[in-house]
């Protein structure tokens, strides 16, 4: 049996990524979640706002617990997201905006997420 590794498109957008980068992006929990909050919003969102969703998320909405996660974005997530274009990190302002290629991802997150608010 053959498996197809083509890129993965989604018809109407202008996105694609490589089979491989759509698994490996949406591996952890909290980058998946991530994307699917930043799916949802127009504008750039700061990094602290996004760590503070993913442990209200988490039920551990502490200023520690969101300071853990902020901590743990930049070191296990944020290179990943922003070298797969699917985000622009903004070092100044502090904030990560969605790119184009972040919709490819749009239809598994939908998946994943199917019943949330």
């Amino acid at each position: 049996m053959k498996t197809d590794i083509s890129d993965v498109d989604t018809s109407g957008t202008d996105a694609a990524l490589p089979s491989n980068t759509v698994f490996e992006l949406l591996l952890d929990e909290q980058r998946r979640y991530a994307l699917y909050y930043l799916s949802r919003r127009v504008d750039a969102v700061s990094i602290e706002e996004l760590a503070d969703r993913i442990a209200d998320r988490e039920g551990q909405p502490t200023p520690e617990r969101a300071e853990q996660i902020v901590v743990e974005f930049h070191h296990n997530h944020l290179r990943k997201l922003v070298e797969s274009e699917v985000l622009r990190y903004d070092a100044d302002a502090g904030t990560v905006e969605r790119q184009a290629a972040a919709r490819a991802l749009d239809p598994y997150l939908e998946l994943v997420f199917v019943n949330d608010p």
